[in-house]
């Protein structure tokens, strides 16, 4: 006889749920790194996670946490699980009537993914890709299936639709978009047993509709802020307008998470500095302030850990880091030797540059750089690093190789904005562009950027990138050792047979092969003859008349066209 399992069952991926040195980079690289080869890398800890005493997640990713909130409002925890793959047998059972996954990227499809896991051959399988499938075909929900349904949801459930996959993984449903008021329905239709839509579409939610989380999330994951409204063409998030999570609801999510057992806290937002934003993007200092004060403060909190941000607010007001640093960097938990701060922490904010070319900047994402213009967005980065790095803060910054209507002398641009940043204390990340699910671009028909067809300068970009980032983070030299024997052995052996010989000079620089030998092949020079075309302003001055008090909504929205 079977066991008789929970009536709900929620779960997460291994990989999706790690909490490993509390990053997530590190996480994040899962999404990057082949299966195939995961073992030689010693990868292991891409499934380290914790169970509670009944073998339920100790923690899994907010989301799930989310949706697990909303059904307790109408269900026992008896009647609940929450369970990392593993652990399916334990409470899948014959009393099971629906499964719910948590889908942050279940088969890769990302800028990041779509670039790095090539490296190894087209048809790799990536760390992140092989963990849902492996969850998601498990044997407990194939014996059990007769009596129950699966919904799949989260910000990579597009995916699945994508590559049509749902039939074989027997899913009933995809639910696409934030879920806070589409779950309860969904799930109390399955629990009596009728016909789902294949697809729901979930829409922004009311900030009551939010629920508190009741259990610990994973890297002490604690929302802030939802959507953006800057209006980048490649996000979807970018496109919703902004709304902040009051203070007390991020406490009581804080709190929740300390009683069991968290001391580190990720305050996840999609830019940190619209927190309770005034009009026009303008940062609410007092506000963001008293929350990182607010949060510091609750009893077990030790470390703090941001997510993303954008430059521009940097610029406009320098003594914004400044007013955050004490406790941004203080309750930081990463250490460098570059860092000046008596600990040597430093803190970290992805930050997105995409390109250094005005003209994509304007096609694209001009919105992103308000209240400042296209045309000024080199000097803004520029000046934005310096005042982060002087505050010991050392950003994540990604660039997207490949926008539509990327033309060479625009990847030059991009390249001498790279090499003017060439001593900043930072990691730049190159991605190639992929038109996400929702996204005006996706609505337009662009089609992804591919490696195999990078030109000299885009593989220059992509290999100049990952030289400053071996330089800053791994410079020591049985790290420059490594690189110089494994890039040629790289090239000569998989990288000429996958990209051809336009990917040899920028990898050998990359390798620190010698500059005499490189510098007529590529067009940076590093041997020191090559002044920056770009050097660090003074000040950047926003434009007079967007210093107005106001802006009407419709110059607003134009702007963001």
């Amino acid at each position: 006889m079977g066991s008789p399992g929970r009536k709900i069952v929620l779960a997460a991926s291994d990989s999706e749920s790690s909490e490993y040195m509390r990053s997530t980079w590190r996480q994040m690289l899962l999404a990057c790194l082949p299966q195939r080869f995961a073992s030689y890398w010693g990868t292991d800890w891409s499934t380290e996670r914790e169970l509670a005493p009944d073998g339920q997640a100790k923690y899994v990713p907010h989301g799930l946490r989310i949706i697990e909130s909303l059904l307790l409002q109408k269900f026992s925890p008896d009647e609940i699980a929450v369970c990392y793959t593993d652990q399916l047998d334990l409470f899948v059972g014959d009393q099971t009537q629906v499964v719910g996954i948590h889908a942050h990227n279940p088969l890769g499809i990302t800028f990041a993914t779509d670039v790095y896991v090539h490296l190894y051959g087209r048809y790799q399988e990536p760390v992140n890709a092989y963990e849902f499938r492996r969850m998601v075909t498990h044997p407990a929900l194939k014996r059990h299936k007769s009596h129950m349904k699966i919904i799949v949801g989260g910000p990579g459930s597009w995916q699945i639709e994508k590559k049509n996959l749902q039939d074989e993984w027997l899913i009933d449903t995809i639910v696409d978009g934030e879920a806070e008021e589409v779950t309860l329905p969904l799930f109390e239709a399955a629990l009596r047993g009728e016909a789902l839509p294949r697809r729901v579409v979930g829409h922004s939610p009311q900030l009551e509709s939010i629920p508190r989380i009741r259990h610990r999330a994973t890297l002490g994951v604690v929302e802030i802020t939802r959507g953006c409204g800057r209006g980048c063409q490649f996000c979807s998030v970018a496109l919703r307008r902004g709304k902040s999570i009051p203070l007390e609801h991020i406490l009581d999510n804080v709190r929740a998470q300390v009683a069991e057992g968290a001391d580190s806290f990720l305050l996840t937002t999609e830019d940190l500095f619209l927190y309770d934003q005034g009009p026009r993007f303008d940062t609410n200092v007092p506000a963001l302030k008293r929350l990182f004060e607010s949060v510091a403060a609750v009893p077990g909190v030790n470390y703090i850990a941001l997510t993303h941000g954008t430059m521009a607010p940097i610029v406009v007001n320098p003594g914004l880091i400044e007013e955050l640093t004490p406790i941004a960097v203080g309750k930081s938990y990463t250490q460098h030797q570059a860092s000046t701060h008596p600990e040597k922490r430093y803190q970290s904010l992805f930050i997105g540059v995409e390109t250094g070319s005005p003209r994509l900047f304007q096609m694209h994402m001009k919105g992103k750089a308000y209240p400042f213009r296209p045309e000024q967005w080199p000097e803004v980065m520029l000046k934005g690093i310096e005042i982060l790095n002087k505050n010991n803060w050392f950003p994540l910054c990604t660039f997207i190789i490949g926008l539509p209507g990327e033309q060479r002398e625009d990847t030059k641009q991009t390249l001498d904005l790279l090499f003017a940043l060439k001593d900043a204390k930072w990691a730049p990340i190159p991605t190639l562009f992929v038109p996400l699910d929702e996204t005006k671009l996706q609505k337009k028909g662009s089609q992804s950027a591919k490696l195999v067809e990078l030109t000299d300068l885009q593989w220059e970009l992509f290999c100049t990138a990952w030289r400053f980032n071996i330089d800053f983070w791994r410079n020591t030299p049985s790290v420059q050792w490594k690189f110089i024997a494994g890039v040629p052995f790289y090239y000569y052996f998989l990288g000429r047979k996958l990209f051809g010989d336009v990917m040899k000079f920028p990898l050998l620089r990359m390798g620190h092969f010698p500059e005499w030998y490189l510098r007529r092949k590529l067009y940076l020079d590093f041997s020191g003859r090559q002044t920056p075309r770009y050097q660090v302003p003074e000040s950047v001055v926003v434009p007079e008349h967007l210093h107005r008090p106001m802006i009407p909504e419709l110059e607003m929205a134009q702007m963001m066209e």
